[in-house]
């Protein structure tokens, strides 16, 4: 997949989701998300973490959480949900619609991974529309033996097909399904 396509679609995918955020109650904010523990302004706190935090701060609160990245991120974004309203935490998303973070070692497939697999912790439990089928897909071809087991995924003997995309995970029987609910399953969101 080019670059500049992986690109093209994390902005859309952040667009998208400032336009949904823009539109949300504040109740909607502040209900469960799929990341466990995470309301939904914990998981767009956590989202825009990467725009809002240098690379000095980020170290000090990594080492202050003795180097354990989930430690840290969970603290980061209880404190910063805490501490910005709604109106700040959709403010820094949508200035940074176009910025070009990458997570370390990820790359353009792990920023658009990112927005997508935290987009879905937002709009699968408030009923909202999901990414376009295509654009999940992208992230599910991605998707390798190691990020199912970082996620402690087994698919057994069973290969995952998307039923609205070009996409599949796994090797075994054929399990057919949307492309959202095969991201869900391959990060441990749904059984």
């Amino acid at each position: 997949m080019p670059t500049e396509e992986l690109t093209a679609q994390t902005h859309a995918e952040r667009e998208r989701l400032a336009q949904l955020l823009s539109e949300l109650r504040p109740k909607q904010w502040s209900a469960p998300s799929l990341c466990a523990g995470w309301r939904v302004r914990e998981v767009v706190a956590h989202l825009t973490m990467p725009y809002r935090t240098g690379p000095a701060r980020f170290f000090f609160g990594l080492a202050r959480s003795g180097f354990n990245f989930h430690r840290y991120s969970d603290r980061a974004a209880r404190t910063d949900a805490a501490r910005l309203s709604e109106a700040e935490l959709l403010g820094v998303l949508r200035a940074n619609i176009h910025h070009p973070w990458r997570p370390p070692g990820g790359g353009e497939a792990g920023a658009l991974s990112h927005d997508v697999i935290h987009g879905l912790d937002i709009t699968d439990p408030l009923g909202l529309p999901a990414c376009p089928p295509e654009r999940i897909a992208l992230v599910l071809r991605q998707t390798s033996p190691k990020s199912l087991r970082y996620f402690g995924v087994d698919l057994g003997e069973r290969q995952l097909i998307a039923s609205d995309a070009d996409a599949r995970l796994g090797e075994g029987a054929p399990v057919h399904a949307p492309a959202k609910d095969i991201l869900l399953i391959a990060t441990g969101r749904k059984p």
